[in-house]
């Protein structure tokens, strides 16, 4: 996907021009998205559901920029350990179709291997 590779290789010209990758290894970035992740929920905590789906703009604004920090370390680590984003992606979504045909997943939040 055109735009996962640019911003792999943005991301990759950014780190080196800081040497910042020797402090990138998979135990620390997956630790940096974890983070970045509880973050991301952090925004929501205490919220209504009507809250979380109403958004005020700073706090949209405010989730958008850990969003972005989600996104720029699941990149940076799928490229330490060589893995294609995209493809798993989309091998890991026709797998999901597979586990949760939409008969039988149809307005469920049961996981594939529960009763409904």
């Amino acid at each position: 996907m055109p735009f996962l590779d640019d911003l792999r290789d943005a991301l990759r010209a950014f780190n080196r021009a800081r040497e910042w990758d020797q402090f990138h290894s998979p135990k620390n970035l997956a630790t940096a998205l974890m983070v970045e992740a509880a973050e991301v929920a952090e925004h929501f905590r205490w919220l209504t559901e009507f809250e979380s789906r109403t958004l005020s703009n700073s706090m949209r604004n405010a989730v958008a920029e850990e969003l972005a920090d989600v996104l720029i370390f699941l990149v940076i680590l799928a490229d330490r350990l060589d893995i294609d984003l995209e493809q798993v992606a989309w091998t890991k979504l026709e797998k999901n179709g597979e586990r949760y045909p939409v008969k039988k997943a149809r307005g469920s939040a049961a996981k594939y291997n529960k009763e409904n």
